[in-house]
């Protein structure tokens, strides 16, 4: 890492360091900080100190460290991808705010446009669904052990939970490492001596989330609400591989729902992604 340097006072003092791999920007008493263009969630605020800008040994370990060291895909000749549409069924996840179709339907097209690509692209690809079923969290799990994934991604769409359509963007998450505030909640208890299977992919889960937020981003015009920490998330908990849930946009903000309910705009999405894992 180059040396600190101090790029402003107000309204938060902000200091930026050069990389190898991309530049770092963090706050003082922020928990969010920039890496590269894209926003990053830290578990910590960092803190001056005598003069001098210390940031929290977990987030060093578990942020700043994986992403100097680069992201990296599966180069074996048999590559195993998990897609994951979210809902199915009777859970049929949020509503769009534009004409009132569900969020299952869009995250079904955007897995099966997706599947098409990394096809062509050498993997072999699975779903945890391929119509309107409802599968449990559980069975998304086993389903990826079954087929060894070397790779899980779950595709959502968002919407703020109690009403409002400001909101927009993208949110991509990643489980929550041991002894660190989660970034959301949602009420859930968020237990940080808690510890699940896929802690023990805590590196190429960030570099993983980071690679694919940053190739979203040039899709939906950069509408960046960040790379986020979630420890409630089941359907992440228990995979024996690196996992990423992409929440792809807002179907409670009527712009975005818009984009959302296009197919041309799910298929670049997919692209995005597919692109993001050559």
């Amino acid at each position: 890492m180059g040396a600190v340097r101090r790029l402003s006072a107000s309204p938060l003092e902000s200091f930026g360091v050069p990389t190898p791999s991309g530049a770092l920007t963090v706050s003082i008493g922020s928990q969010s900080a920039d890496w590269d263009g894209l926003e990053l969630r830290l578990g910590f605020a960092p803190m001056m100190v005598d003069g001098q800008v210390f940031v929290h040994a977990l987030d060093l370990r578990k942020n700043f460290e994986p992403l100097l060291r680069g992201a990296a895909t599966p180069t074996n000749t048999n590559r195993v991808i998990m897609i994951d549409p979210g809902h199915g069924g009777s859970n049929t996840g949020t509503r769009s705010a534009v004409d009132g179709r569900f969020e299952k339907q869009f995250t079904l097209d955007w897995a099966q446009q997706l599947e098409s690509l990394l096809a062509t692209n050498g993997w072999r690809v699975f779903l945890t669904r391929t119509n309107d079923a409802d599968v449990s969290l559980d069975d998304r799990v086993a389903v990826a052990d079954a087929h060894h994934a070397d790779l899980f991604l779950s595709l959502h769409f968002n919407s703020p939970g109690r009403g409002g359509s400001d909101q927009a963007g993208l949110e991509t998450y990643c489980l929550t490492p041991q002894h660190m505030a989660s970034s959301l909640t949602r009420g859930y208890e968020d237990d940080p001596r808690q510890w699940f299977p896929n802690n023990a992919f805590d590196e190429p889960n960030i570099q993983l989330a980071v690679r694919l937020h940053g190739a979203l981003l040039k899709v939906n015009g950069n509408a960046d609400r960040g790379v986020r920490r979630a420890r409630f998330l089941k359907v992440l908990q228990g995979q024996n591989r690196p996992a990423v849930l992409i929440e792809g946009g807002y179907l409670s903000n009527p712009r975005e729902a818009r984009r959302i309910g296009d197919a041309a705009y799910r298929e670049k999405l997919a692209e995005a992604v597919a692109k993001a894992l050559e």
